[in-house]
């Protein structure tokens, strides 16, 4: 579980390390100042959640992401797309937060779904709320919930979770009074029962996530960028969480934005990571490893930049076509949907807009949205 540290081969990763930390401190940059950073922002939540599920080697098209996240699916969800979606709540909450908080022990239990204080981690990062400001237009009173067009969804989503805690509590009840209940995992000498499917007794989580989070101290002696590839690649190599490997790449844009090399976004590290071939990203050597990752922020950088002018032009644009429009348009609105998701269906749009989905489709053609689907049905136009 020990993750070691050669000085030998750190010296020769720093003209990697330069050109990662110039890459990014360019990006940043342009994306704290940019007429589109809201919208960059927005869209690299999402394709970064589909490439965290590609490099652990599953495909999830970001389009069902799209209306996943909308509540708006075209088909019923995949386990893949359920676990993208998670990967897509998780960044959310991350960013609305401090910029340490994830790395903090309490950012990690509420990132890894424990009970922190007795209490279930708050789901307002399911609704886009940052922790701690939930209004009351956000919450569901006792005498709202007619008013509340996600009121049946919530009220199903109670219901699964207190079907599970029941049958947690007759597990729990089973084992018998050894201090197994909550997130807690049973001990080697205890009997396992159902949940033995679910936990490996033998695979410590707590111990190893203590030993990655211990790495930290020594990664803020170094440069932003290597000890950010420093901690990735050992967390590749402890497998703190089984169920949640792809944490690993969250927390690196975490690290960056807590040590102030990206701090107007939360770096969307997969997109960069998945163009690394896999023998390179799991090779023997560690400094193959290392320099493997210190590349893939170099990538992450650059495919920021092409991204923010390819908005940039698209957003002028379509913006020359609603020069002369009158006041209360609905093609603006319909422009910064655009802008902020890879790709719209006409439901998504009519939503958004406040207008019928004829009315969504006739904004979609005289905005000359490409559509990018070639469907007939379930058609969806994005930004090329």
């Amino acid at each position: 579980m020990r993750y070691q540290i050669p000085e030998l081969v750190l010296q020769t990763l720093f003209s990697a390390t330069i050109e990662a930390e110039d890459r990014l401190a360019r990006l940043d940059e342009r994306a704290g100042r940019h007429p589109v950073a809201e919208g960059f922002r927005e869209r690299g939540q999402f394709f970064d959640a589909a490439g965290a599920l590609w490099v652990a080697g599953e495909l999830v098209h970001v389009e069902d992401l799209v209306l996943h996240d909308a509540h708006m699916d075209a088909r019923a969800p995949t386990h893949e797309l359920t676990i993208a979606h998670a990967v897509l709540r998780a960044r959310r909450r991350i960013w609305l937060s401090d910029p340490d908080w994830a790395l903090s022990s309490a950012g990690l239990a509420v990132l890894r779904g424990e009970q922190v204080g007795g209490e279930t981690p708050s789901i307002e990062m399911d609704r886009g709320v940052p922790p701690g400001t939930a209004d009351d237009d956000n919450v569901i009173a006792d005498g709202d919930d007619d008013d509340n067009p996600l009121s049946l969804e919530f009220a199903e989503i109670d219901a699964a979770i207190a079907r599970s805690q029941r049958l947690l509590d007759e597990q729990a009840d089973e084992v018998g009074d050894s201090g197994f209940g909550g997130t807690e995992r049973p001990s080697a000498s205890e009997p396992k029962g159902q949940l033995g499917l679910l936990f490996d007794d033998e695979w410590d989580e707590g111990a190893r996530l203590e030993a990655w989070r211990s790495l930290i101290a020594a990664a803020d002696r170094m440069p932003a960028c290597l000890g950010a590839a420093m901690l990735f690649d050992a967390w590749e190599q402890i497998e703190p969480l089984r169920r949640q490997h792809w944490l690993g790449g969250l927390l690196v844009g975490a690290y960056l934005r807590a040590r102030g090399k990206v701090t107007s976004h939360l770096i969307s590290f997969h997109t960069g990571l998945k163009t690394i071939r896999h023998e390179r990203r799991r090779a023997r050597d560690q400094e193959v490893r290392l320099r493997a990752f210190l590349e893939a922020l170099v990538l992450t950088g650059e495919l920021g930049l092409k991204e923010l002018d390819r908005l940039f032009l698209a957003k002028t644009q379509m913006e020359m076509r609603v020069r002369d429009r009158r006041s209360n348009s609905s093609l603006p609105g319909l422009i910064e949907l655009l802008l902020s998701r890879p790709i719209v269906s006409a439901g998504l749009v009519a939503r958004h807009v406040g207008v019928t989905q004829r009315g969504a489709l006739n904004l979609v053609r005289e905005l000359g949205a490409k559509e990018m689907t070639g469907r007939g049905r379930y058609r969806g136009w994005g930004i090329l």
